[in-house]
């Protein structure tokens, strides 16, 4: 085996591994923001390992790639360019679907207190033995679509 590919091997896989953690650490204080420990913990290991699969996976393929260079320190080299910029490339992705997924749940976590809050208001008002004129009249506020309400009053007249 050529002393300059397991340089290139060495070196690139050190590097993925470092990225690697940087990920797998820093995305969980990240999620850990808007999900609970646990779904953090699990879906930023799970983010993790696909970077590290699918990197490592082009490092081995770029490792059979032959450069025609006149010196193997220059061919390492070169390697070594094409993985950083490939290393780039999949920190971003990771990092973009840590986010989405951070997103995700804090949308959910928002959703899932609005309609807590529509609930004790509804239980609120039915305990007073009132109406709100305006939430009676609202088809959104009583769960019926948008559609229904204009079926049924096209069908009305």
């Amino acid at each position: 085996m050529d002393s300059s590919l397991v340089a290139y091997l060495v070196i690139g896989v050190v590097l993925v591994l470092i990225d690697g953690q940087f990920i797998y650490r820093n995305g969980r204080r990240f999620l850990q923001e808007a999900a609970p420990k646990a779904s953090a913990e699990s879906l930023t290991k799970l983010v993790s390992v696909l970077f590290h699969l699918g990197t490592l996976g082009v490092l081995a393929l770029i490792s059979v790639i032959d450069v025609p260079t006149d010196n193997p320190t220059k061919g390492v080299v070169v390697r070594l360019g094409i993985i950083l910029l490939v290393l780039g490339v999949a920190h971003w992705i990771a990092v973009s679907t840590l986010a989405r997924i951070r997103d995700r749940e804090g949308y959910e976590n928002v959703t899932m207190e609005r309609e807590a809050r529509r609930q004790a208001n509804d239980a609120a008002v039915r305990a007073q033995g009132t109406v709100i004129p305006e939430q009676a009249q609202n088809p959104l506020y009583n769960g019926e679509s948008a559609t229904s309400v204009v079926n049924r009053q096209n069908q009305q007249r």
